[in-house]
């Protein structure tokens, strides 16, 4: 019941988001164009969900009295800034989009998601109550099951995957400081009921500083990187910026120079592999040559016929 109500709160948010003004009857009309239900919003119950969604999303919803009673969303630039908040309200908004389209279900399709996101609602709730996870973990890198306690700082989505940070319980590992997991590789978690307390000068913005996804490879320092991009493929990163330090420095009918100040890791540079031929590093030279590298072996790989070879790859 709550989800739905949610569903609609967030829908009201967008057709008055969407149309920049609009009056109560029209907000009615999409309400059946787009067969939300078979009958209009009463008046009392729009007003209710209109002071919900401002209470929710933290906006005014005015009305312009003047020339017919036009609703519209007032602080626009405050809503936008919301990076969470945009994050949940854009999400809700695709799946009421999508669950009023059931009809084209055929025609519409769809990425699968790792089956992580199962664990996330024991974590957050961990988190509301700063309370001590236990966990059983399969990692990649070895074969075995293993069991530990963590206290769980933060929760981040990259490339479709959730992933936690938490901070071992377990003397030695606690040195070391807060360790990524990966929701999908987690076998099973509970709340332990221990509680503990969140260091008061740990923040998750300075924890990924610098870094573009979730490999935090210290060894790296921030610096500025350039990068040479054909024409075409510029668009692609104008629409979607690599990393938010993305900025364009050099722009002509052949190609564009896009500049970035991070930390060079695994992520990164597998993104620049990513574009092909489409993109140059240009600086610094450690990172063009190291590309270069990678580049080479990724040929050679290619050289021999694999069914000719003795050895697979």
């Amino acid at each position: 019941m709550a989800n739905k109500l949610i569903n609609k709160y967030v829908w009201l948010v967008e057709t008055i988001y969407r149309a920049g003004r609009i009056t109560f009857e029209e907000i009615n009309q999409q309400w059946l164009d787009e067969e939300m239900d078979d009958k209009p919003i009463p008046l009392r119950t729009f007003h209710k969900w209109r002071i919900a969604a401002e209470e929710m999303f933290n906006i005014n919803i005015e009305c312009k009295r003047i020339g017919g009673y036009h609703y519209y969303i007032d602080n626009i630039d405050d809503f936008k800034s919301g990076r969470l908040r945009n994050w949940l309200f854009s999400t809700i908004a695709v799946s009421n989009l999508l669950l009023s389209c059931q009809s084209l279900k055929e025609r519409i399709l769809l990425e699968d998601i790792p089956s992580g996101q199962n664990h996330l609602a024991v974590i957050l709730d961990a988190m509301k109550e700063n309370q001590a996870l236990n966990i059983t973990y399969h990692s990649y890198w070895k074969d075995e099951e293993y069991n530990f306690d963590v206290e769980p700082f933060c929760v981040k989505l990259f490339r479709q995957r959730w992933y936690l940070v938490a901070l071992s319980t377990n003397e030695y590992y606690r040195k070391k400081g807060p360790a990524i997991y990966a929701l999908d590789r987690i076998a099973s978690l509970m709340k332990t009921g221990i509680t503990f307390a969140m260091p008061n000068d740990w923040d998750a913005d300075a924890y990924f500083d610098g870094f573009m996804g979730v490999l935090r490879e210290n060894e790296y320092d921030k610096e500025i990187v350039k990068i040479k991009v054909t024409a075409s493929q510029a668009n692609y990163l104008r629409d979607l910026k690599i990393h938010h330090s993305q900025r364009e420095v050099e722009r002509n009918e052949q190609f564009s120079i896009f500049s970035f100040y991070l930390r060079p890791t695994f992520d990164f540079q597998q993104e620049l592999l990513w574009n092909g031929p489409e993109l140059e590093v240009l600086a610094p030279q450690w990172l063009r040559t190291m590309m270069a590298e990678r580049i080479e072996q990724m040929l050679n790989l290619y050289k021999n016929d694999p069914n000719n070879s003795k050895k697979s790859i």
